[in-house]
């Protein structure tokens, strides 16, 4: 594990500690992520949304589920040891899945990683009934790469962890959106266009989400910006022409589909739903286009 520069030791001695009993390692390990991002929480309280008895343990989906439902977006960090340091150094925690076992014979333990000592060789970890876990950063390395590098960090809506990526960030969005209050969605996406202006992903993910709001206004904005970019962008440029075509503007809308239409070739996935899009607009052209449209 590479430290940034001048980096030798971190520790976040304040992350609370919650003994593990067996079986039980994930609410204690989501409880540690939950509690130290302010949150009420105990494992106790968190078995029932991730415990599965029939597998004994937690599934990564129920941690990551949990952690929407308490009003938190579950970050799952690129699969790499720099992305979980820099998260470290950032000063947050990182749950990590580890496979204690082989291969053939995997013994599946999450625990959360609260520093190292990188001259001691150390990575540091609040695990099982252990508070203050010492482990050689090789062999951690070796039992986290059994477990495909994955790790987590909860972040507040209108935080974003160190290492975010703007494809990570907008699926780490999508999945939480559903559960978050429409106000903390706002700002989750108003941060990420402030974070990645030109990003095409991020731009239709927002103009999807103002679509969802009813904001027809914003959400047109969004897709032109996007379409300025990227005018072959047949997906944003039909949901503009519906977006128009709910404004009353059909003319206009009519034009943006045919244009879609002809950024896709027949075997599109996108094709008969754009070619739907076209063959509304036709057959509503001739209610004409409303006062605003003009």
């Amino acid at each position: 594990m590479v430290a940034p520069p001048g980096a030798t030791h971190i520790e976040l001695a304040s992350v609370p500690f919650f003994p593990q009993t067996e079986y039980q390692c994930g609410p204690a390990a989501l409880a540690t992520v939950l509690a130290n991002a302010g949150l009420p929480v105990d494992p106790n309280g968190l078995v029932s949304e991730v415990y599965v008895e029939g597998l004994r343990g937690s599934l990564q989906a129920e941690l990551l589920g949990a952690t929407r439902r308490h009003g938190l977006i579950p970050y799952v960090l690129a699969p790499n040891p720099e992305t979980l340091f820099a998260e470290l150094a950032a000063g947050r925690p990182v749950l990590v899945l580890q496979n204690l076992g082989i291969e053939r014979v995997p013994l599946w333990h999450y625990a959360v990683v609260i520093g190292f000592d990188r001259d001691a060789d150390l990575v540091i970890l609040r695990s099982g009934a252990e508070q203050r876990r010492l482990e050689r950063t090789a062999r951690f390395l070796k039992s986290w790469q059994r477990g495909s590098f994955w790790a987590f960090v909860p972040i507040e809506p209108g935080e974003l962890p160190a290492t975010a990526t703007a494809p990570l960030y907008v699926r780490a969005l999508a999945g939480a959106e559903p559960l978050l209050p429409a106000a903390r969605t706002a700002d989750a996406f108003a941060l990420a266009l402030q974070s990645w202006p030109d990003d095409e992903l991020v731009l239709f993910a927002a103009a999807g989400h103002e679509l969802g709001t009813g904001d027809l206004g914003a959400a047109a904005v969004l897709y032109r910006r996007l379409l300025a970019l990227a005018p072959q962008h047949a997906a944003a440029r039909n949901n503009l022409a519906n977006v128009l075509a709910e404004q009353g503007c059909y003319a206009q809308a009519l034009d943006e589909a045919h244009a879609a239409l002809g950024a896709v070739a027949p075997d599109d996935e996108l094709y008969a739903s754009i070619r739907d899009t076209v063959d509304t607009l036709e057959r509503a052209g001739a209610r004409g286009d409303a006062p605003q449209c003009r």
